[in-house]
Order: structure tokens, then C-alpha cells, then sequence
């Protein structure tokens, strides 16, 4: 399986599980995350690249890249900006539940 595939797959079940509180919250705050989110994984993936830190298997990526991140490493950074938000505002309302 390639990189892009099981990102895909993990994108589509995350916006599944998320969409229902998703729709309630503001858009603009979650963009701006997931661009400044994508800025910093491309300038740190970039340099971790550059030092050897970590290859990536040629067969397991399209071969595209921003500046030296292949692109399939910023789907992390896409399910982290919009993931933490859902798990904030519903272990916040658990939280609210359980108060006495």
C-alpha cells in the first residue's frame, strides 16, 4: 500500500468521525491552523530530509514535492489541525457533563 492511499484512508475516516462536530465549528480558525500547520511541515520536513534524518521509499510516494516534503507527509499535519480541535470541544463537553 502507498503512502497516499493509507493517507487518504485515514483522512476520509477522520472527516467521517469529525464531520458532525465539524459543521458546528468555525471554519477560519481550522484553515488558518492547517496552512500554518502545512507551512511548518514543509520547512521541517525539509531539513530533517536534508540532514538524513529520515528517507522516504521511492515506491511508497508519488514523487511529489513541496519544497523537499513529499506530499504525502502533510496529511499529517492536515488530521492533526482538524483532528485536535473535534477531541477538544468534545472532552470539553464531557467535562461540562461531569461537573456537579
Amino acid at each position: 500500500m502507498t503512502n497516499i492511499v493509507l493517507n487518504g484512508i485515514v483522512l476520509a475516516l477522520l472527516g467521517a468521525v469529525c464531520w458532525p462536530v465539524l459543521r458546528r465549528m468555525r471554519v477560519l480558525p481550522v484553515v488558518v491552523t492547517v496552512l500554518v500547520l502545512c507551512v511548518l511541515t514543509a520547512v521541517f520536513d525539509t531539513l530533517m530530509i536534508a540532514a538524513d534524518l529520515y528517507v522516504f521509499d521511492p515506491d511508497k510516494i508519488l514523487g511529489w514535492y513541496v519544497w523537499g516534503a513529499p506530499v504525502e507527509d502533510f496529511a499529517y499535519a492536515v488530521a492533526a489541525a482538524v483532528g485536535m480541535p473535534v477531541l477538544w470541544v468534545v472532552l470539553g463537553r464531557r467535562r461540562e457533563r461531569k461537573a456537579p
